[in-house]
């Protein structure tokens, strides 16, 4: 059965690597953070290492959100070790920051309905877990186009606004513009001055 937006995220733990070193982590250690888990298809690969960079480069505005950055793939940590210490100039990761949880098993990527099975990888899956633990928002990208961080951010924003204040978000909304009141009047509002 696939996992939906609004129930509990499925549970995990696995060994990742964070920096040089091996972790053993869990779901359960960011209870009351947001998470985002992001599953990429392999190590040494080429779409993958841009999108993890990326999430890198941003890693200090997840932080200032309360949201923590976790990438798994079905990679042993051993292979994460290797390609995190791996530079930029080579197609390595440079060293980020954050964990790569090894997926070895195949079970987490399993469990969040990413697996290609004939393949043996995983999916683009991207879960944005709130800090109850409850999944919130998933995209799933077929493995040749790479998700954009800055979207990511975006969709973080909106959800905990709406959760702060008790709005929605409108299309395209983002941080410092309007937001609605979940009423029809509210909606037109808005629509009658966005839509001249």
């Amino acid at each position: 059965m696939a996992i939906q937006v609004g129930s509990l995220a499925p549970d995990f733990a696995g060994d990742a690597v964070i920096g040089s070193d091996f972790k053993n982590i869990k779901l359960g250690d960011y209870k009351g953070k947001w998470v985002v888990l992001f599953f990429y298809p392999l190590d040494f690969t080429f779409v993958c290492p841009t999108e993890i960079v990326a999430f890198n480069d941003h890693l200090e505005d997840f932080k200032k959100l309360n949201t923590e950055v976790i990438a798994c793939s079905v990679d042993s940590k051993f292979s994460h070790l290797a390609w995190n210490n791996m530079g930029l100039d080579k197609g390595g990761l440079g060293g980020v920051k954050f964990p790569l949880l090894a997926d070895i098993t195949k079970n987490i990527a399993r469990d969040y309905g990413v697996l290609l099975e004939q393949g043996g990888v995983a999916l683009r899956g991207l879960f944005l877990i709130d800090p109850n633990g409850v999944l919130q928002h998933s995209t799933i990208n077929a493995l040749n186009v790479g998700r954009s961080v800055k979207e990511t951010l975006r969709v973080i924003k909106a959800f905990q606004w709406s959760a702060t204040h008790g709005d929605v978000c409108p299309a395209n909304w983002e941080e410092g513009k309007e937001a609605i009141k979940p009423t029809a009047a509210s909606t037109g509002a808005y629509l009658a001055k966005t839509h001249k």
